[in-house]
């Protein structure tokens, strides 16, 4: 397995200055969640300045409300990352230390906990102002994209969430013990799946581009509920194919499970990330059916 690309020489940290004897750093993760943010908020203006686009030309929002919007959607983001990581990644670690889900600085977040926690709050938003669910569910989705896109990017600078061993040319060679267990020849390096870019180019470029044209080519935001659809079984399909070269989390491998399955019968089985897709792909299919039926 020594074949491969090395990683580049890139620092989590875009820089850090110290001041009164403590340091502080912008690092790429934050700085990819700021950016994901301002590009939404863009996105999200423009869609619902172009009345034409929604049905009966009503926008779900006035663009003066997006703002306010997305305050709510920022607090969903990070609460329902931040616990779903603890719930469905590490639960007995967290019931057993919960001030340690406060610590979001030390890392742990799920996308499919932020996705719950964003539809909570988007509801409650919704009803209480009384906006329309589907369509302000499209505009979530037109601008959710960018965001995945610039996230993966970051995970990959940090050097984590890399994929399983690989020989194919592509291979990166990520730094790190944990990165080198490979189980390889001693002397060889490790070459793994850069997981992280596939996954950037599929959620993130693909989906993206699919959902653009949609919304601002096409007429789907005239059908709730239709780009929605698309979202989730986009994403569904995308993270559920991207598992099967992705590392799984360490606390589901075992001596007896070296792949990390969090459910198996008969030696095959699912990974925990394609648990939590299945549900997006079927609700993506009965709202894109739902919306192509609707009138």
């Amino acid at each position: 397995m020594s074949t491969g690309i090395p990683f580049p020489p890139l620092s989590p940290e875009l820089f850090s200055i110290s001041l009164f004897g403590m340091d502080f750093a912008l690092r790429w993760y934050a700085l990819a969640y700021i950016a994901g943010i301002l590009i939404a908020w863009r996105l999200a203006v423009v869609a619902v300045r172009r009345s034409t686009l929604w049905p009966e030309s009503t926008p779900p929002m006035a663009p003066a409300r997006v703002e306010d919007f997305l305050t709510w959607i920022i607090l969903g983001v990070i609460l329902g990352g931040r616990l779903g990581f603890a719930l469905f990644y590490e639960p007995g670690y967290y019931l057993s230390n919960p001030l340690q889900i406060l610590k979001i600085w030390q890392g742990g977040m799920s996308f499919h906990g932020g996705m719950i926690g964003v539809t909570l709050a988007a509801l409650v938003y919704c009803l209480r102002n009384a906006l329309p669910l589907l369509s302000t569910a499209d505009l979530m989705a037109l601008a959710t994209p960018p965001g995945l896109l610039l996230g993966r990017m970051a995970n990959f600078v940090n050097a984590e969430l890399w994929g399983r061993p690989t020989t194919l040319p592509w291979g990166v060679i990520f730094p790190g013990d944990a990165a080198q267990a490979c189980g390889q020849a001693v002397g060889q390096l490790c070459a793994r799946h850069p997981s992280q870019l596939y996954e950037a180019a599929l959620e993130g470029l693909l989906l993206g581009a699919v959902l653009l044209w949609l919304a601002f080519r096409s007429e789907a935001l005239r059908r709730p509920g239709l780009l929605t659809g698309v979202f989730g079984l986009g994403y569904g399909l995308a993270r559920f194919s991207v598992e099967f070269v992705r590392q799984p989390d360490a606390q589901f491998v075992t001596p007896g499970n070296p792949l990390g399955l969090a459910w198996q019968l008969g030696g095959q089985g699912l990974t925990m990330g394609q648990i939590l897709s299945l549900p997006m792909i079927l609700l993506g299919v009965v709202l894109i059916i739902r919306a192509r039926r609707a009138r």
